[in-house]
């Protein structure tokens, strides 16, 4: 009688094998022959899974769902197949960014103030726009009640505001609304997102000329891997937002034109932000919209595009829900020389005590001081600020 052994390789059954005259194993011929057949059916197998995913995973869930899990964690994100809902925003959106920008004699910083009511700096303000008219525009979005102005420039620059909480996405909606509202002047080329505690740090012509020569919107964006960070992504997010791509940043942006366009242009991924990013959606995670919304969207679309910074000073040492507000005894000549000079900046992250991560301010290849703005000054300061206004605005002048 032929001794038969039963061969088992990985998923494909038990396979008989006969052996003349042998007892215990196969010819070593035809073992190898089995072996090459079974690895070159493996190989074959995850090449056609890597180039076509989408229909490698239907087929693989038929057979395996815990096989199927491993393959689609194997499979490059970048391969993942898009919805038509993704293609259609994707291909708007490129177009958009692919459009040159146009700096003209009459081009326009679009300075966007969001704020409760009255804006207490309104003063410091007038100064820094006196002489420079024709090269600005001013939009208000007062959320509580109308302000009263003190300053010509301000008259009149109320856009139709709605009321805005923190860390909903009503936040966001005030930024599109202030854009939508400045993008209706094709002069204006930059738009600067600005509070109520908000104060200029340099000489007018010092900011035009930072904003109008840099290749960048200053996007704050970085990756928080900790509860505060990525620990807010909702799964309701995906396949558009993998968590991956999840990031953080300061809710004060200037941008260019294109971006401007490109974050009103966007409905798909706004609406993740708007249906499941909010204080306590799930398993009571503080999802903060303002924080996560741009940084993720210009992550995810257009990378290279930002600076993953902001120009926009703010101290967050008490390592608080709110950063530091200045007083009047902090304004000092020394507080506002090392506002204006510092030229590297920290990220803290939510991981452990807060890692710091490090990086240089750069403009356009060059480093430079990282700040045009500063927040959070409480308005009893602004006596101190303009008394100092003239000393810390032309302390640096501007050479490209």
């Amino acid at each position: 009688m032929k001794a038969v052994k039963r061969w088992s390789i990985g998923n494909l059954g038990d396979i008989p094998v006969s052996f003349p005259g042998a007892r215990h194993r196969a010819p070593p011929a035809r073992r190898r022959v089995w072996i090459i057949m079974v690895l070159s059916l493996i190989s074959m197998f995850f090449i056609t899974a890597y180039m076509y995913p989408h229909h490698s995973k239907r087929a693989c869930y038929m057979i395996s769902s815990r096989g199927c899990k491993a393959l689609a964690d194997w499979l490059p994100p970048s391969l993942r197949e898009f919805s038509d809902d993704e293609i259609a925003a994707r291909v708007v959106i490129r177009e958009i960014l692919s459009s040159s920008p146009v700096i003209r004699k009459n081009s326009k910083v679009a300075f966007m103030f969001l704020t409760p009511g009255t804006l207490p700096f309104e003063r410091l303000w007038d100064r820094f726009f006196q002489g420079h008219e024709g090269k600005f525009s001013v939009y208000i979005h007062a959320s509580k009640e109308r302000p009263v102005h003190y300053s010509r420039y301000f008259v009149n620059r109320e856009i139709r505001s709605d009321e805005v909480v923190w860390g909903r996405i009503s936040m966001v909606d005030a930024e599109r609304r202030l854009l939508a509202n400045a993008l209706r002047d094709t002069s204006n080329q930059q738009f600067v997102l600005l509070s109520d505690s908000c104060v200029p740090l340099r000489s007018f012509e010092y900011i035009y000329n930072y904003l109008m020569h840099s290749n960048l919107s200053y996007v704050d964006c970085f990756d928080d891997p900790g509860q505060h960070g990525a620990g807010r992504h909702m799964n309701h997010m995906l396949p558009e937002i993998p968590k991956k791509d999840f990031r953080k940043g300061a809710q004060w942006f200037t941008m260019k034109r294109q971006h401007a366009v490109a974050t009103m242009a966007d409905s798909l991924y706004y609406s993740k932000f708007r249906d499941y990013c909010g204080p306590g959606i799930e398993n009571n995670k503080n999802c903060i919209a303002d924080e996560h919304y741009l940084p993720t969207f210009f992550h995810m679309l257009d990378p290279g595009g930002i600076s993953n910074w902001t120009v926009t000073q703010v101290d967050w040492s008490e390592r608080k829900w709110h950063p530091k507000t200045y007083m009047p005894e902090d304004i000092t000549p020394e507080l506002l020389n090392n506002l204006t000079s510092t030229d590297t900046l920290v990220h803290v992250t939510s991981v452990g005590v807060g890692e710091e991560i490090w990086m240089p301010c750069m403009w356009n290849g060059i480093k430079r001081p990282c700040y045009l703005f500063g927040r959070k000054f409480h308005p009893d300061t602004l006596d101190k600020l303009l008394d100092l206004f003239s000393n810390y605005t032309r302390s640096v002048t501007w050479n490209l």
